[in-house]
């Protein structure tokens, strides 16, 4: 291998660099981790990719940054759209694979972390679940929720 990379004037670093056996093992390469992943309903395994930890983990302290106290000036309007920018970016990259935990653990942050902005920013105390429900945040303020599209399957030429 070494001499490959010498010929392609490419360098290996040789402590991230490891063998790295399916599927037993998994690895994570370009924000994806690849291994073994189980159904929900039969308990069946099968390889995939999955975002990695390290990722989801950043888009959520991005997002716990963007709803800082420092930000309460902004509009509504302007915040919300912070978020859906941020957020599209995030599942355009990350739309392959076994997706469904991760986008569940991001709207769960993502909702959470703007309704304690929303509270903060209109100095409201109690339950904000009961002010600014799920429906609200996503169809009357427009919060973008992460939902894995739809695929439909080719159309067979006959």
């Amino acid at each position: 291998m070494r001499s490959l990379m010498v010929k392609l004037k490419l360098t290996v670093n040789e402590t991230k660099t490891r063998l790295c056996v399916l599927p037993e093992g998994a690895f994570d390469f370009l924000g994806y981790t690849f291994g073994r992943c189980y159904n929900h309903r039969t308990g069946a395994a099968y390889l995939a990719a999955s975002p990695a930890k390290k990722k989801i983990a950043k888009l959520c302290d991005a997002i716990g940054e963007q709803t800082s106290r420092r930000w309460l000036q902004l509009d509504e309007e302007e915040m919300i759209g912070r978020l859906n920018r941020k957020l599209r970016g995030w599942t355009n990259y990350f739309d392959l694979g076994a997706v469904s935990r991760a986008y569940n653990a991001v709207n769960y942050h993502v909702t959470s972390r703007l309704r304690r902005w929303l509270c903060r920013k209109h100095r409201i105390r109690g339950s904000a679940y009961s002010r600014y429900s799920d429906r609200y945040l996503h169809q009357e303020l427009g919060l973008y929720q992460l939902v894995r599209p739809r695929r439909t399957p080719p159309n067979a030429i006959v």
